[in-house]
C-alpha cells in the first residue's frame, strides 16, 4: 500500500460530516480506546463467572500494542494526511508531536486487540467485535487520520498482539 501512496495516486479524503453523522462517527472511531477498553473489561468482569479469562489478555493485548505503536511511531516519524510534508517519514524522535505519528494507526490496533481478544473469548459476538473494529480502522482512514497503509499496519499489530495474548497468558 505504501508503494501505491507513494507513487501519486490519490488516496486521501477530505470529507466534512455534520450533525449526527460527524458525532457517531467519532464515537465508532474511539473504539477500541483506554475507555472502551476499560468499559469492555468491566462488563466482562460483572458478567462472566470465568472474568480472568478474558480481561488479563485483553488488558495485556491492548497495552503492549499501545506501547509498540507508540514506539514504531517514533521511531518512524510518518507525517499525518493532509498535513506539511504529508506521507514522509521524518525518522527518530523522542518528543511527542501528534502530526508525525501516523504509522501505525494506534486506533486500528487497538479496535483489532480489543474486539480479537473479546472475540476469542466469546465467539457470539465476533460479528459485532469484528464490525466496530473495521468500521473504526475505516474511519481512521476516512476522517483523514491515516495513510491507508498505516490503518493496514495497525490492524496487523492489533491482530498479533491479541493473538499472542490469548495464546501465550494461561489464566485459570
Amino acid at each position: 500500500m505504501m508503494i501505491v501512496e507513494r507513487s501519486g495516486v490519490r488516496t486521501t479524503l477530505v470529507l466534512n460530516f455534520k450533525g449526527d453523522v460527524k458525532r457517531e462517527t467519532r464515537w465508532i472511531a474511539q473504539y477500541g480506546q483506554a475507555l472502551c477498553t476499560v468499559v469492555a473489561g468491566s462488563l466482562v468482569w460483572e458478567l462472566d463467572p470465568r472474568k480472568w479469562r478474558a480481561v488479563v489478555p485483553l488488558a495485556a493485548a491492548t497495552v503492549v500494542v499501545s506501547l509498540l505503536a507508540m514506539i514504531v511511531k517514533r521511531l518512524t516519524g510518518r507525517v499525518r494526511p493532509n498535513r506539511e510534508d504529508a506521507g514522509k517519514f521524518k525518522g527518530f524522535t523522542w518528543k511527542h508531536s501528534n502530526a508525525r505519528e501516523s504509522f501505525p494507526s494506534s486506533h486500528s490496533a487497538n479496535a483489532v486487540a480489543m474486539s480479537a481478544v473479546l472475540a476469542m473469548q466469546y465467539p457470539a459476538a465476533a460479528p459485532t467485535l469484528w464490525t466496530l473494529a473495521i468500521l473504526c480502522a475505516c474511519l481512521r482512514y476516512v476522517l483523514d487520520a491515516h495513510w491507508p497503509s498505516d490503518v493496514l499496519g495497525g490492524i496487523a499489530i492489533g491482530y498479533l498482539s491479541a493473538v499472542v495474548a490469548v495464546r501465550y497468558i494461561h489464566v485459570a
